[in-house]
C-alpha cells in the first residue's frame, strides 16, 4: 500500500502522512451467500504497527452522503465502494474510510476518508497481489486492534461488541479482553 497523505490533515498520522505499508488483505463475501447470488463484499486490512498491528474492516456500501451508511450487495466485488459504514473518532471529528475499486478485477483500490457528509479525499493506493492465499489462522478484530488516532466511538463499539465476542469465542480466544 502506498500512502500519499492529505494536504488538509485529519489528525491521524497513518492517513495524513505519506508512507508504504505491507498490509495483509482479505477479500470476502460477507454474508456468505452462494456465488450466483449477490452479496455484501468485505475488505479487511491488517496494518503493521511498531507495537503490533491495526485492523480495518470495510464492506460494500453506497458512496453518496446517505448511501455510504447502507450495505450494498452486488454480484461483482469491483462494482461498489467499500466503507467502514460507521465513523471513527479522530482529532478532527467523525471520519469514515472507504476503498474504491480502481480496476475491473477488484484487486486495486484507492483509499479515501470523509467527514460524515463530506467529500471523499484519497490518501492511499492499494494493490492486492493476485497470487495471495487465504490464511485461516488470521482473524481481524477492529475493536481491539485500532490505528492510533482512529478510535471507535463508544456507541459503535457497543453495537459491535456482541459479534466480536462471538467471533473471539469461535476462534478460541478470550471473549473479553481486559
Amino acid at each position: 500500500m502506498d500512502r500519499r497523505g492529505l494536504d488538509a490533515p485529519v489528525g491521524v498520522a497513518w492517513i495524513d502522512e505519506p508512507g508504504t505499508d505491507s498490509v495483509t488483505v482479505r477479500l470476502s463475501r460477507s454474508v456468505g451467500l452462494p456465488a450466483p447470488l449477490p452479496d455484501v463484499h468485505g475488505l479487511a486490512l491488517r496494518i503493521p504497527l511498531a507495537d503490533g498491528h491495526a485492523d480495518l474492516l470495510l464492506a460494500t456500501t453506497g458512496q453518496g452522503r446517505i448511501g455510504r451508511f447502507v450495505f450494498s450487495p452486488s454480484f461483482d466485488r469491483s462494482a461498489r465502494a467499500y466503507t467502514t459504514l460507521l465513523p471513527y473518532r479522530t482529532p478532527s471529528g467523525p471520519l469514515l474510510l472507504a476503498a474504491f475499486p480502481s480496476d475491473s478485477d477488484g484487486l486495486t483500490f484507492d483509499l479515501a476518508c470523509a467527514s460524515l457528509l463530506g467529500a471523499w479525499r484519497t490518501f492511499a493506493h492499494l494493490e492486492v497481489g493476485a497470487d495471495q492465499h487465504e490464511d485461516p489462522t488470521v482473524s481481524f478484530d477492529p475493536v481491539l486492534n485500532t490505528l492510533p488516532g482512529l478510535d471507535p466511538y463508544g456507541w459503535v463499539a457497543s453495537l459491535r461488541a456482541g459479534s466480536y465476542v462471538a467471533a473471539r469465542r469461535a476462534r478460541g480466544a478470550p471473549a473479553v479482553i481486559s
